[in-house]
């Protein structure tokens, strides 16, 4: 049961650290960058966020480079 704790643990600080990540990221104003892609048609609305979403591969891909080549 200790193992489960600590798992249950890990996942909660993992999700607390992926929500500061993103509000942080909105407050940067992750999400309207020029390349996202934002169409509006009556009343119907669609948006995809392809610049941030690529810059987010880049910078993670990056960040676990980093962390797991050691």
């Amino acid at each position: 049961m200790a193992g489960l704790g600590r798992a249950l643990i890990a996942l909660g600080l993992g999700l607390v650290l992926l929500g500061a990540l993103l509000w942080a990221g909105s407050r940067l104003g992750l999400g309207r960058l020029p390349g996202d892609l934002s169409f509006r048609r009556g009343s119907v609305s669609f948006y995809f966020p392809l610049a941030s979403s690529l810059l987010l591969s880049l910078l993670l891909t990056l960040l676990l480079n980093v962390i797991f080549r050691r």
